[in-house]
């Protein structure tokens, strides 16, 4: 059992998924310097405010992924078998998948997420609107290893990731998660995947610095979080959104910056703050055509077509699995 469990219970609902969020932030903060991991972001407020995210005028990624989605659909339809499976990690939104099923010929959709009930309403939604199709869905963190239905055995196997979240991976870590992938669709599996790209920094800097203060909200509903489900007592006043681009890196990094000396307490554990000391809440990184190739194929992957937008803002390829 969670050593943290009994403070749980007494003013939270506990269960599996609140116990590994209290290790995680407990872990996060009480390293040097702090971090808390990103996929902490997506509670019902974050997940909200992130959609609010994709329709900002800064914000390129979403946009720009949809409309290489469709204007390269059938070039994607092309090289995607007949009756195929459609596993998609992390299933968030249907918008892009939605492009996907109208283009090629899929025999069924597994798409997989964590959140269990937000699942069973996207399934819904896409039975309705694709009588033919069959729906699987699986509750499960597509970060981990995870069965597939067993209704989809014999059918070709074809993975989707879009977005930019592969860039919230450290390197190793995206290569961890693309051979895990491997795996679990198997041999002869193709995979579709969005990549960002390196470019201007003044572009990245205001696509996490958004005029409207969104991506603040964002960030800073995290502590909100962990406020509610945890018992921390964050003051949010006290901290502020940066965004800065690591040049060094290839990535933007995503802070929260304490204003002041302050201590916070959560779980009956303290965590001390000196004035302008950072929660490293994410990173994303940024990728050359070039080094998401090699990435790909040190990972298990064979680079089969790659699709930009004309300005060369975002990227999105077809890899199969290699032998």
């Amino acid at each position: 059992m969670n050593v943290h469990a009994p403070a749980l219970a007494k003013a939270h609902r506990f269960d599996e998924q609140t116990s590994a969020f209290a290790d995680d932030v407990i872990d996060g903060l009480a390293q040097h310097p702090k971090r808390l991991s990103p996929k902490y972001f997506y509670d019902a407020t974050g997940s909200e405010l992130f959609e609010q995210i994709t329709l900002l005028p800064e914000y390129y990624p979403t946009r720009t992924e949809l409309s290489i989605l469709r204007d390269r659909g059938s070039a994607i339809s092309a090289i995607i078998p007949k009756g195929a499976a459609l596993v998609e990690f992390g299933a968030g939104a249907t918008t892009k998948v939605r492009l996907l099923l109208q283009q090629c010929a899929f025999g069924a959709y597994v798409p997989v997420d964590i959140s269990g009930d937000f699942l069973k309403a996207q399934a819904d939604a896409l039975r309705k609107d694709f009588p033919s199709l069959d729906v699987y869905p699986v509750a499960a963190d597509f970060t981990a290893p995870f069965a597939l239905p067993e209704q989809i055995a014999g059918m070709p196997k074809v993975g989707f990731f879009p977005g930019s979240t592969l860039g919230n991976f450290e390197p190793h870590e995206a290569c961890a998660f693309l051979r895990s992938a491997r795996d679990i669709l198997g041999e002869r599996a193709r995979m579709v995947i969005g990549v960002d790209l390196e470019k201007d920094e003044r572009a990245l800097y205001h696509a996490y610095n958004d005029s409207a203060g969104i991506t603040a909200r964002f960030n800073l509903n995290v502590l909100h979080r962990i406020n509610r489900e945890l018992g921390g007592n964050f003051d949010l006043s006290a901290f502020i959104h940066r965004a800065i681009y690591n040049r060094d890196r290839h990535r933007i990094e995503m802070h929260l910056i304490s204003r002041k000396s302050q201590t916070v307490r959560m779980l009956g554990r303290s965590f001390s703050f000196r004035a302008g000391e950072s929660i490293h809440t994410e990173s994303s990184y940024k990728y050359s055509l070039e080094r998401f190739a090699a990435l790909a194929r040190g990972s298990g992957w064979v680079p089969r077509e790659s699709w930009m937008d004309p300005a060369g803002m975002f990227s999105v390829h077809a890899l199969v699995a290699s032998d």
